[in-house]
């Protein structure tokens, strides 16, 4: 089940909220923990075991490593076990397959697996539940005694199977003591709205212009439409991620969770530095503090900076799939990063803006070929076509077709990117006090409308990070 469905926004979301409601608030977490695994096993009835196994594994290692604290090497021992059982289900699913497809390459075998499918938001749950041992073991938090309150936590159908990566520090005190509201609610209700218009309205329309180009022979991809595609798809992620990510915020806030942001408007950003700290935030977050920190951070020599570096950007590319494009990819950003740290990004302070913004843009469009292409190859091809190496025409019918019948969504796209629209909506707000309020209000049942027909409608309706 997906949130930009008819069953999960006129069915499934109303039902729950009714149920949650009138649930006292003694059993509210147990409502969540039940509708969230209903949510999770629409889709795949056969994971909901694992999910479970993963709560009562999790929910009684860290009982045993609080209550052993005091024995240091049995506390430690439990940890590193819990890890490896919590990594070690991420691997077999989502690597297994590579590593044996690697092997078989590398050694010229002809070992054969069965390719299980991926567990939906297997990589992001399993981060929730190593913060959460993690800061169990460091004892930055106090071990969760009742399960019911573990597993809502681990489950939540809101950001289960695609962020925001919610760290059990952030919320433990909400699974208590949280306090719904009706300002809270209504404003859940109106950024996941949002969230339903990036996604369906944006995400949906601008995504089939890169589908269908990228489809075609490479040898007929002229350079403008090559970049007509993949600004399409750079669009698209965007408003796809974030349109999620604010669906996924806007249903916290109804059941009264507060999830941190995921995205801050990252194509305006100067530096790749900064477009990171601006792009799937708790992603970045979780890193930093997992692995980067514990690494030595910005505080050793740099060479040590360039290793630990290399290992979060490896890390980066894996998380998002168990292919070489991806390790390309994460590593690709880790060298410009790297470049910014030493040299690069003092010079591009002093550059207008402009400069700096397109310097950025041009190195995230050419990273996102090879995060959605299948094969290196496959990536560099296209940029070769990009970047007018390849002998293929300038321009074409193909470009201008699809540049005149597209430019409308472009244009929206490109404004809603960038925090316009955002600003204009405060200003409606803060200027006309309650006639603002009315009329913003009229703009997100339109918003709703225009969704909902555009869903009859159509079946076009992926969410490019259920894979991960």
């Amino acid at each position: 089940m997906v949130f930009s469905s008819l069953i999960f926004i006129f069915i499934f979301l109303p039902l729950t909220l009714t149920v949650y409601y009138f649930s006292p608030k003694k059993i509210r977490n147990f409502t969540l923990l039940v509708a969230s695994l209903i949510f999770y096993g629409w889709g795949e009835p056969v994971y909901i075991s694992l999910m479970v196994f993963s709560i009562i594994f999790d929910y009684i290692s860290t009982l045993l490593i609080n209550k052993h604290r005091k024995r240091k090497r049995l506390s430690k021992l439990i940890f590193i076990n819990t890890l490896v059982v919590n990594l070690g289900i991420l691997a077999f699913f989502k690597y297994f397959s590579f590593l044996v497809d690697n092997m078989n390459a590398l050694f010229g075998l002809d070992i054969i697996v069965q390719k299980l499918p991926l567990p939906v938001g297997i990589s992001f749950y399993t981060f929730q539940i190593i913060s959460y041992v993690v800061d169990v073991y460091l004892n930055k938090v106090k071990v969760q005694k009742n399960i019911i309150d573990f597993g809502a936590y681990v489950t939540m159908f809101p950001q289960l199977v695609a962020g925001p990566i919610v760290q059990y520090s952030d919320i433990f005190i909400q699974l208590k003591n949280r306090k719904e509201n009706i300002n809270q609610f209504s404003e859940g209700i109106e950024r996941f709205i949002l969230g339903l218009g990036k996604k369906v309205l944006i995400a949906n329309n601008i995504g089939m212009v890169w589908t269908i180009i990228k489809s075609m022979e490479v040898s007929s991809v002229s350079v403008i439409s090559s970049w007509l595609g993949i600004i399409a798809f750079t669009l698209q992620i965007y408003f796809d991620f974030s349109g999620y990510s604010d669906m996924a915020i806007g249903l916290g806030k109804m059941f009264g969770f507060e999830f941190i942001e995921n995205f801050n408007y990252p194509y305006i950003s100067r530096s790749v530095t900064e477009f990171w700290r601006r792009w799937h935030i708790s992603l970045g977050s979780w890193f930093r503090e997992y692995l980067y920190i514990p690494l030595g951070g910005n505080r050793v020599p740099l060479i040590k900076q360039l290793r630990n570096l290399f290992i979060v950007w490896f890390a980066t590319g894996l998380w998002h799939g168990a292919s070489w494009n991806f390790i390309f990819w994460g590593l690709y950003f880790g060298f410009f990063i790297f470049s910014e740290k030493i040299l690069l990004g003092k010079l591009l302070e002093k550059l207008p803006r402009c400069i700096s913004n397109l310097y950025t843009m041009i190195i995230v469009i050419v990273g996102w070929v090879f995060f959605d292409m299948n094969k290196l190859s496959d990536a560099l091809s296209y940029i070769k076509v990009m970047f007018g190496l390849s002998g293929n025409a300038f321009s074409d019918n193909t470009a201008i077709y699809y540049f005149y019948t597209n430019f409308i969504i472009f244009a929206v796209a490109v404004l809603c990117a960038t925090p316009v629209m955002y600003n204009f909506d405060k200003k409606i707000k803060s200027r006309f006090n309650a006639r603002g309020a009315i009329v913003m209000a009229f703009n997100r049942i339109f918003i709703l409308f225009l969704s909902t027909a555009y869903l009859v409608n159509q079946s076009f309706n992926p969410f490019l990070y259920f894979r991960f």
